[in-house]
């Protein structure tokens, strides 16, 4: 066993993922795996820089998490940065916050990276589930951008296209600085547009339609699982390989299309930072649902985090 420690940060939430692995046998062991709503992205899209007050709250987790590797004893550790960092002018200043706390730079990785590193974390532990027919179609979805991976055992094609829940509530839900509450028919046509756009940008390059089995990622997705199970608190265990049907998808959707703040934050097993941007996520999923014709999507709580620990190990 390699004890290793993997960071993602992304434009909502950066996680962190300490870990015993064994590549000979294929298997991970979670230490300690956590997750802080950041929301590095902040106005990104509008500005093109991350803001001052969004870098510190990213650089607190940072600090955190330090302490937890150091209590664990990792010894190596993987710091991958995606969307918002990627898009920032000011990415400079980032980079060197993050090495002083971990004393690693964090490799702003490209989108088809992120894709490759999603892809190993959702489906190394599926090769075992005959009932699963391949191939997969791997897609997470995250605060700034989507990833698309079809493939077997190894990726065959992957693209990483610009919408995610952070963007696509940015871009067409805010109006003066707040989140429409709820959303009006109008901005739910011209989100929805977006995101049909950028489906027919993911399939030119990737065959989404030939997948046999949707695999879901990420907080948009088990969030969704987490209300169709009804749970009283998100549940890891729970979600971890749930399955939710299409149809429950559309209902859910709707529902957070047409609800308020308050009705959303009520949900038990809505994280607090999720609230205004779930609504956006989880239409991102019914739309990719409805393009490639999918009864139902299998939800993975391993995702870029452990892709990254297996790089390391």
């Amino acid at each position: 066993m390699t004890r290793v420690a993997a960071v993602d940060c992304g434009t909502n939430s950066i996680r962190l993922l300490v870990a015993d692995c064994d590549p000979e046998t294929g298997e991970l062991v979670d230490l300690d795996r956590r997750m802080t709503i950041v929301r590095l992205g902040q106005g990104v899209d509008r500005t093109g820089r991350l803001a001052p007050e969004a870098l510190e709250r990213t650089f607190a987790a940072c600090r955190e998490y330090a302490a937890v590797i150091k209590e664990h004893g990792a010894e190596r550790l993987r710091f991958v940065a995606t969307s918002a960092s990627r898009d920032a002018e000011n990415r400079a200043e980032f980079v060197r916050g993050v090495l002083d706390i971990l004393g690693v730079e964090p490799e702003v990785i490209s989108g088809d990276q992120e894709a490759e590193f999603s892809f190993t974390g959702a489906t190394k532990e599926l090769g075992g589930s005959d009932h699963l027919a391949r191939p997969y179609l791997v897609v997470d979805i995250g605060g700034g951008s989507t990833e698309f991976v079809v493939g077997d055992d190894h990726v065959r094609a992957a693209r990483s296209v610009d919408v995610g829940c952070v963007r696509m509530t940015e871009r067409h839900l805010v109006r003066d600085g707040v989140v429409s509450d709820p959303p009006t028919d109008a901005q739910i046509a011209a989100m929805r547009a977006d995101i049909e756009a950028a489906l027919d940008l993911a399939e030119e390059t990737v065959p989404l339609r030939e997948a046999r089995t949707l695999v879901g990622l990420a907080g948009s997705v088990t969030t969704v699982s987490a209300i169709a199970q009804d749970l009283p608190e998100y549940d890891s265990q729970a979600i971890h390989h749930s399955r939710v049907s299409h149809d429950r998808v559309r209902e859910i959707t709707d529902w957070l299309l047409h609800s308020t703040h308050a009705e959303r934050a009520a949900v038990p097993s809505m994280h607090p930072g999720r609230v205004d941007v779930i609504a956006a996520g989880a239409l991102v999923l019914l739309s990719i649902m409805e393009r490639i014709g999918a009864e139902e999507v299998v939800v993975s709580e391993h995702d870029i985090l452990d892709g990254i620990a297996w790089s390391v190990a």
